[in-house]
């Protein structure tokens, strides 16, 4: 559900409606905030990112911008010698009171380009290809952030609007944030060396160190004993054989370069988010609350998923109870049709090794994610308090740090009575942070992704199949396919899971992703370890199975994007 102006957290939404004749009035309708609780690599507590005060202060149109200006608020942000958190704000339109969005450019690229302006201490970064912006601090500090009037230029004539209609009645921008880390270039190790990690990354077929990412140049696979760059297949439908010699390019995301990456999975409420902002069309196309595709054919609680939508009434918008959640029953089509709304991209599965155990850092044979080979598993009756999961939950024991083994929760949501009596599943993001915890009590990477091993397996561009390999990393442009049919579908060329043969048609497969990390299912341990490549290549459609959910699959996958650092 919608939270109130007072309760709003991140993911931010915030609606403006902007009038000709009338530019320096601040125009507030509908403050719409999904609820997501966040919790930062130190631990403390939520991060309650705030999007708020957001209004017109400029319309110029001899140069056809609109200036607004805002608030952004969250807690427990950091910028360190290591690396830092930010936020990627991006803003939608719509010229007909709401019924169809677009995606808003920015006037200019760069860092604090001409008329952006960030409160000292920070900084504004534009990419070039001009569809939202980071704010970030600039300065070494560790707290509560509190971004005052923050401002940005909408370009609305790079968008094919006139005067008159960026600044009609029935014309609204709707403002997104989500938070992010940041993770540096530099040189990392893929594998953890002689260790139980399933189908690691190794060196030869008699040399089990890892591969050492150095650069982003081209990779050549060798079957050789020692020094090379040796892979091991998981035996997947469609994949490099066990010593097979493939050129990984240098057009292909290693990792090695520095990139943003969402903090925690994508969640219930900001799939709500999106979701809310398709067609009548791409709803359809992208609605998990029905069977097709291995969807959760239902609109209860379901393994804990929470959302709703009434498929009769296509204008309606989905509905969650508990936003704050990892969102379940998501397929690769769904989570890139996110990403490309948002102006984000899929992460590979080097990237993912690289956020988990950090630049330099030597690899301990059979390590999880947060650096160690021990781990505690929450227990049933752990939820506290134990009473309606509002997105202040926490797990009783501070030192839990994993959500696995198919727990049927009997405390919070899954107590005798609750909405969730019983069930496994996901937990909110960041459940594990608190006050007193830090890297592996809470469960975090190297950079502060916090759940990168349990509650959800991470999708990921596989390195084990040429479509895997084929991606060159760009960025979705905020707009998806609205071909009759495959209405609602990313549009990128380049991402795995691309029609193939009519490209329009947008991604409607599969093949090209897999799996990394694990999952509330997961009961055997080795499945989260860091360099575990199980399901690295397991796509359902080379196997026939469901997209979103199949259980001769056994695999519950969640979502986490990134964007290259511009």
């Amino acid at each position: 559900m919608w939270a109130d102006v007072g309760q709003e957290r991140m993911m931010g939404v915030y609606n403006i409606m902007t009038k000709k004749n009338l530019k320096l009035r601040k125009f507030i309708t509908n403050c719409l905030v999904a609820l997501i609780v966040l919790f930062a690599a130190q631990g403390a507590v939520a991060n309650n990112l705030t999007i708020d005060n957001f209004e017109v202060v400029d319309t110029n149109e001899a140069v056809n911008t609109i200036t607004f200006q805002g608030d952004l608020t969250w807690e427990n942000s950091w910028r360190d010698t290591n690396n830092y958190d930010a936020v990627w704000v991006f803003l939608k339109y719509s010229t007909d009171a709401g019924v169809t969005w677009h995606h808003a450019s920015m006037a200019s690229n760069g860092t604090n380009p001409p008329g952006f302006q960030p409160p000292v201490g920070f900084e504004m970064i534009v990419p070039n290809d001009e569809k939202g912006f980071f704010l970030q601090k600039t300065d070494l500090a560790t707290g509560n952030i509190s971004a005052q009037n923050v401002q940005f230029v909408w370009d609305y004539n790079q968008d094919g609007l006139s005067d008159n209609q960026a600044m009609a009645a029935n014309t609204i921008n709707r403002a997104f944030a989500i938070e992010m880390i940041y993770v540096p270039q530099g040189a990392f190790y893929a594998g953890d060396g002689n260790s139980s990690s399933d189908y690691k990354l190794k060196q030869g077929t008699s040399d089990n160190d890892p591969w050492y990412i150095q650069n982003e140049g081209a990779i050549t696979t060798t079957n050789t004993s020692t020094n090379g760059y040796y892979y091991t297949s998981t035996g997947a439908s469609g994949e490099g054989s066990t010593g097979s010699i493939f050129l990984i390019p240098s057009s292909f995301p290693k990792g090695y370069g520095d990139f943003y990456h969402m903090k925690y999975e994508l969640t219930e409420g900001q799939w709500v988010a999106f979701f809310n902002t398709l067609s009548n069309a791409a709803k359809l196309t992208r609605d998990v609350t029905h069977s097709f595709q291995g969807g959760k054919n239902s609109d209860g609680v379901v393994n804990r998923n929470t959302v709703s939508w009434d498929v009769n009434d296509p204008k309606s918008d989905a509905t969650t109870l508990r936003p704050d959640r990892a969102m379940s029953f998501v397929s690769w089509p769904d989570l890139l049709a996110y990403a490309d709304w948002a102006g984000l991209r899929p992460l590979t599965e080097l990237e993912y090794e690289k956020t988990a155990r950090g630049i330099d850092i030597s690899p301990l044979a059979n390590e999880y994610v947060w650096g160690t080979t021990s781990y505690n598993q929450g227990e049933a009756g752990e939820i506290f308090p134990d009473t309606d999961e509002i997105g202040t939950e926490q797990i009783f024991d501070g030192s839990a740090n994993i959500n696995r083994n198919s727990l049927g929760w009997s405390s919070g949501d899954g107590r005798v009575g609750g909405i969730a009596e019983g069930q496994p599943g996901a937990l909110r993001v960041g459940v594990f942070a608190e006050s007193s915890t830090n890297r592996v009590t809470s469960g975090s990477g190297y950079y502060g992704a916090l759940e990168l091993s349990g509650n959800l397996n991470e999708m990921v561009v596989t390195i084990g199949r040429l479509e895997g390999r084929e991606f060159l990393g760009t960025h979705g442009d905020g707009e998806l396919s609205v071909l009759t049919s495959f209405e609602g579908n990313a549009t990128n060329n380049d991402w795995p899971g691309i029609d193939t043969t009519d490209s329009s048609r947008g991604v409607i497969g599969t093949i090209g992703s897999g799996f990394r990390g694990g999952d509330f299912q997961s009961s055997n341990m080795s499945d989260f370890q860091t360099s575990t490549r199980k399901y690295a290549v397991k796509d359902p459609d080379s196997h026939g199975y469901n997209q979103r959910y199949d259980s001769s699959l056994g695999i519950f996958a969640g979502g986490r994007l990134g964007r290259t650092a511009p």
